[in-house]
C-alpha cells in the first residue's frame, strides 16, 4: 500500500475529502517524527511502540572486495507491535 492508497482509505473510513485525509495523515506523520526526535519513544496503545535506539559501531565487509570497513554508530527507529495488532495479524 502506498501513501496515496492510505489517503484514499482514510478518506473513505473517516468520511473526509482526499485533501483533508492527506492533511490529517501528514499531520500525524509529522507529529510522530517530531515526537521521536524530541522524546525518542511513541506508544500507540494497542497498536505498537516506535522507539529510537542506538545501533553500535561495527565492522562490516565490502561484498565485492572482501575488505573490512568500519560502520559507524547510528540511531535507528524500531517498531514493536502491540497486542491488538499482533492478534489482528494472526
Amino acid at each position: 500500500m502506498t501513501k496515496a492508497d492510505l489517503v484514499v482509505k482514510i478518506a473513505e473510513k473517516a468520511n473526509l475529502t482526499k485533501a483533508n485525509a492527506e492533511r490529517a495523515l501528514n499531520a500525524f506523520l509529522e507529529t510522530v517524527e517530531g515526537t521521536l526526535v524530541s522524546e525518542g519513544k511513541l506508544t500507540l496503545t494497542g497498536f505498537g511502540t516506535f522507539a529510537v535506539e542506538e545501533r553500535k559501531a561495527r565492522v562490516g565487509r565490502n561484498p565485492r572486495t572482501g575488505s573490512e570497513l568500519k560502520i559507524p554508530a547510528t540511531k535507528v527507529v524500531k517498531f514493536r507491535p502491540g497486542k491488538i495488532l499482533k492478534e489482528a495479524v494472526k
